[in-house]
């Protein structure tokens, strides 16, 4: 008996329909075989379920067995075919009589040798097809039925047993389907921080920094001795971003769901992602990829802040391969046969010591680095990549008057209120624009008409540029700057004090740094 049963398999952030086709016949030789481009973890998939079918008192064919994953030119791979290949393997060999039911369903779990369904990747990315091509339900572990749940107008099924959905199939039993009200959640926990910037003990020029590279969607770098406060500022930076919109929420998620980082009974990513590697990690983790590619850090880093603590420790061919994502926003993994492409649209953030022993410009210690040492710690760091950050922060430490302060600092909240403004004006700005949404992603054509400088903020330019030895790559960032700090002023031109503030954010840039 030839039966059909439905499982998905996810390229990329989206989901491809799998036709399992599980043919059962008394005519040639004895065995089983999976056919239709499958991996080794699917072809493993028959010893697991052999195991579960007897565990659980049915019988394992052992006459002529024929699965095929169609289309069969697409590749296969993990173990979340093990359910819907069990089930349609009992359902051809006639043990139990729900084949009219297979086609209303979508199903898909990793299953033990007991029959126990776990957990498996992409849930949210297969619930989304799933209800696009019609099918009734979605059957899938109980861990992932919450993060399935957001989809609506699909009866998402939670099970822990093989058993379960032998009954759901058969209406042996009834099993709720999984309701969220993910819009509830969504909104209620948006602003459930942990940490916050009124923690922080001075450092105001920090946070000012800060605030303004939140504004405008700015990348910046923190330069500092050890114990200035950069990883803790920086950590605290999602909490003045703005909130998700329900479109960003689901974006991410399907990202977080097919690298398996959600939480256990996740729903919708309600907070900006943080993600912060470490300085040994590899260009595939960061940017994705592998033999079946996965999102790296930098997508699961979309909408929201990518962390790079150490910036020169890291390894310059690690760097380099960011250079392209932070322009387009997406990431592209090419294989002979696909190309999948990973959104990421972040912010970066990044903090380095001064120099090797950290205290370059201390304001009490003494550096120990010799002559051209700093030059060279810095030249680590390549000038493309540098042109890519519009702020750069010097961090000097906290002195202990203000670390003994009982007054309490701003609140994220309030720092929060004025970054929202500013991004209210921005979207007005770039209303007419695709693919632009904040000031760091304007263009060159964008910034003549909407980075236009009066003369005397074109003359302070001119002289700063001549007297600090700027390079020529700042003269476009503090133009960007400058208009977010007219933002958050609310302020139509862009004006004196605006270009001041700005050109005081390109430390980097001047010649005669680190000398």
């Amino acid at each position: 008996m030839l039966i059909k049963s439905y499982g998905s398999a996810v390229f990329g952030v989206n989901a491809v329909t799998i036709t399992i086709e599980i043919d059962h016949t008394n005519q040639g030789l004895p065995g089983s075989v999976i056919v239709g481009l499958p991996d080794s973890a699917v072809k493993e998939s028959m010893q697991r379920v052999e195991s579960a079918i007897k565990a659980n008192s049915y019988t394992m064919p052992r006459t002529k067995l024929v699965v095929n994953m169609a289309p069969a030119d697409i590749r296969k791979s993990g173990t979340a075919f093990d359910l819907p290949i069990a089930v349609g393997i009992l359902s051809a060999s006639e043990q139990v009589p729900f084949i009219d039911e297979l086609k209303d369903f979508v199903i898909m779990g990793e299953l033990s040798l007991d029959g126990e369904v776990r957990p498996i990747k992409g849930a949210l990315p297969i619930a989304i097809q799933a209800r696009k091509e019609g099918f009734k339900g979605f059957i899938l572990p109980r861990d992932n039925a919450r993060e399935a749940a957001i989809v609506n107008n699909l009866d998402v099924y939670g099970v822990s047993h093989i058993n379960e959905v032998i009954d759901l199939l058969g209406g042996g039993t009834t099993i709720v389907p999984t309701v969220v009200n993910a819009r509830e959640e969504f909104y209620d926990s948006q602003y459930n921080f942990d940490i916050d910037f009124a923690d922080v003990k001075g450092q105001e020029n920090i946070k000012r920094a800060l605030e303004i590279a939140a504004a405008g969607g700015h990348n910046a770098i923190l330069i500092g001795p050890p114990g200035a406060g950069k990883t803790m500022l920086a950590k605290r930076l999602p909490t003045i971003l703005p909130p998700l919109s329900l479109q960003e929420a689901l974006e991410t998620t399907k990202i977080h769901s097919v690298a398996g980082k959600l939480p256990e009974n996740a729903t919708l990513v309600s907070k900006r992602p943080f993600r912060s590697p470490h300085h040994t990690i590899s260009d595939v983790a960061l940017v994705g990829g592998g033999t079946h590619p996965q999102p790296g850090e930098i997508s699961l880093a979309h909408h929201g802040v990518l962390f790079l603590d150490e910036l020169p420790e890291f390894k310059r061919t690690v760097l380099e391969v960011m250079r392209q994502p932070m322009e387009e926003r997406r990431v592209t993994i090419s294989r002979a046969k696909v190309a999948i492409d990973f959104p990421a649209s972040f912010m970066l953030i990044a903090s380095m010591n001064p120099c090797p022993c950290g205290y370059f410009n201390h304001p009490e210690k003494d550096c120990t680095c010799g002559p051209g040492v700093v030059n060279k710690y810095l030249a680590r760091i390549s000038g493309p990549l540098l042109d890519r950050i519009d702020l750069h922060v010097e961090v000097t430490p906290v002195p202990f008057s203000e670390l003994s302060r009982i007054a309490d600092s701003e609140k994220s909240a309030q720092i929060r209120e004025r970054v929202i403004a500013a991004r209210e004006i921005q979207q007005k700005r770039f209303a007419t624009q695709t693919e632009v949404y904040c000031n760091a992603q304007m263009s060159a054509n964008l910034m003549k008409n909407i980075c236009v400088l009066d003369n005397a903020s074109q003359q302070m330019l001119k002289t700063a540029m001549e007297k600090l030895n700027l390079s020529a790559r700042a003269y476009d960032r503090i133009l960007k700057v400058s208009r977010t700090i007219a933002d958050l002023d609310n302020a139509t031109d862009i004006q004196a004090g605006h270009v001041a503030e700005a050109i005081h954010y390109r430390s980097l840039d001047r010649e005669n740094w680190g000398t």
